[in-house]
């Protein structure tokens, strides 16, 4: 579907300016393309192509999103809606992803979708990148809080199984601050150290869905029926009708398919960006789907007992399907093999959160500039932006203290924040047409229908996913996912009105290539 198309003329505009200008000596193509685009090699490109499929594939995680909200599918249309709507969510997904794809090949810069916006833009373009950028932080902070929460629910679980350290919210959330904090270090140490990580992670996530699924089927003496698993529907939302129960227990697929747009955030630290970037991007989903579509039909053939897996002490349905089918020590096991899957997602993600606050603000768009744009010279990494992603997401699910549904409400941010900067740039790039000047990789004359396809989708999973999800509607079920969402809308949209419509012009070229060419001696001599 996509191809090389190396005669394609280069974009024009004024990141092209000094093409002819450029000095090539000693520069890379990549570093060449990002001069184009204005901005100096500031970050280490250390990654290979597998290392910028890896960060996404570690995002998506099917062993943390599939499994953290297995309990609200569960619950919310049951085995049927589970196992159905996987497959048509992942196929409607990777619409998007393609659609993304095309445009990284055009622009492979850390600041990603943001930038996108505003090069795409027949009009407005700061206005375009200035809401996109904050829909991508919104989502960013989210899916890393939801993430990190669904690490601690699991690993409080196990905790508990083992030593009696009981699953209380005080204890998750306990969790949730310690796992974010080593995370957050861990990034600290530069992106050799992450993408090494990721790296294990693709084969620890393969390699351990086959075993889960393996040991599932192998070991247990009873299993579910095909009846059951592919057609039985449960309504235990309190929601009367069928249709929108079904409707709403899509989130877990379309949570778990999130956070692949860390490939284009990582293209400032990747060889061969503009083929390496897009194909990280719909690789990353497409093997995700296949593999996270085994794992949930195994695990729902393995259920020994409905009301048990609903009703565990633990709060995670999973670990007690896990231990009624092959017992507590199996069952711990196969637990850990979730719990090491989760931390490296909970890692990558901030990884991918730090560059899109990095990029943003390196142009200004976020309060603090300066600070959060600031590079450790040692290690080549945005440590502090670093940091704020791991407190913003802590903040984001720190709400899970009063409030029962806080995690479907973090998950239901998540969605919504990242798939409506997913789409902009995409709809931008349809109102483009023929002007879009596409980059090596392409979707050729499936670029409009494909991009129709992910705006139509986006629109509707925006609205689905901020609606209630447990009837009757409480202090301690409400969805707050429209008050978070509006609180960011209410801030962007007001600074912009105010303030920032006066100054900021989108993104920033740093200078010339000789000017971008002495930002990076000057990294380089102070590391």
């Amino acid at each position: 579907m996509a191809h090389d198309d190396v005669t394609a003329p280069p974009p024009e505009g004024h990141e092209h300016q000094h093409r002819l200008h450029m000095p090539h000596l000693h520069r890379t193509k990549d570093e060449q393309r990002l001069h184009e685009l204005g901005y100096a090699q500031e970050l280490h490109r250390h990654m290979s192509g597998f290392s910028n499929f890896a960060v996404s594939f570690t995002i998506i995680s099917i062993l943390s999103g599939c499994l953290t909200l297995y309990g609200f599918g569960l619950n919310t249309g049951g085995p049927a809606v589970i196992v159905w709507g996987w497959p048509i969510v992942g196929v409607l997904t990777l619409f998007v992803a393609l659609a993304m794809a095309e445009v990284c090949s055009s622009y492979p810069t850390a600041g990603g979708l943001y930038y996108w916006a505003a090069k795409l833009a027949p009009r407005n373009g700061p206005a375009w990148s200035w809401f996109t950028g904050w829909f991508n932080f919104l989502g960013q902070v989210a899916v890393t809080a939801g993430i990190v929460f669904g690490s601690a629910f699991f690993m409080n679980a196990f905790l508990d199984l083992q030593w009696g350290f009981s699953a209380t919210p005080e204890h998750t959330i306990l969790l949730f601050g310690i796992i974010l904090v080593v995370q957050a270090v861990l990034n600290s140490f530069g992106v050799k150290v992450i993408a090494m990580l990721n790296n294990i992670s693709v084969w620890w996530h393969l390699i351990g869905v086959a075993v889960i699924v393996a040991v599932l089927i192998i070991v247990p003496d009873d299993h579910q029926d095909p009846s059951f698993v592919f057609g039985e529907f449960v309504n235990n939302t309190g929601w009367g009708s069928s249709v929108y129960v079904a409707l709403l227990g899509l989130l877990l697929a379309q949570y778990t398919l999130t956070g692949y747009d860390a490939s284009a955030h990582m293209t400032e630290e990747t060889h061969d960006a503009e083929i390496a970037g897009p194909k990280g991007i719909v690789r990353s989903v497409w093997v995700s789907v296949i593999a996270g579509w085994v794992l949930l039909v195994g695990l729902t053939f393995a259920i020994q007992s409905y009301d048990s897996a609903t009703g565990t002490e633990t709060g995670v349905p999973p670990a007690q399907i896990f231990i009624d089918a092959v017992g507590d020590t199996g069952g711990k096991l196969l637990l850990l093999i979730v719990i090491g899957a989760q931390l490296f997602c909970g890692a990558a993600s901030i990884t991918a959160n730090s560059r899109m606050i990095y990029a943003f603000s390196r142009d200004g768009a976020l309060p603090a500039a300066n600070f959060w744009h600031k590079i450790n010279p040692r290690t080549r990494t945005p440590t502090n932006a670093i940091w704020l992603a791991a407190v913003g997401a802590f903040i984001l699910g720190a709400p899970y203290l009063w409030n029962v549904t806080a995690y479907a409400a973090v998950t239901s941010i998540a969605v919504i924040g990242l798939y409506i900067a997913y789409v902009l740039p995409t709809f931008l790039r349809l109102l483009q047409g023929d002007n879009f000047t596409r980059g090596p990789w392409h979707l050729g004359r499936w670029s409009r229908p494909i991009g129709t396809i992910a705006v139509v989708w986006v629109c509707f999973i925006t609205i689905l996913f901020m609606l209630p999800t447990v009837s009757p509607i409480t202090r301690d079920t409400f969805n707050y996912t429209p008050v978070a969402v509006g609180v960011v809308v209410l801030f962007s949209g007001g600074w912009w009105l105010i303030s920032a419509r006066k100054w900021f012009k989108g993104p920033k070229v740093q200078g010339t290539p000789e000017e971008l060419a002495a930002i990076e001696r000057e990294l380089e001599s102070l590391g």
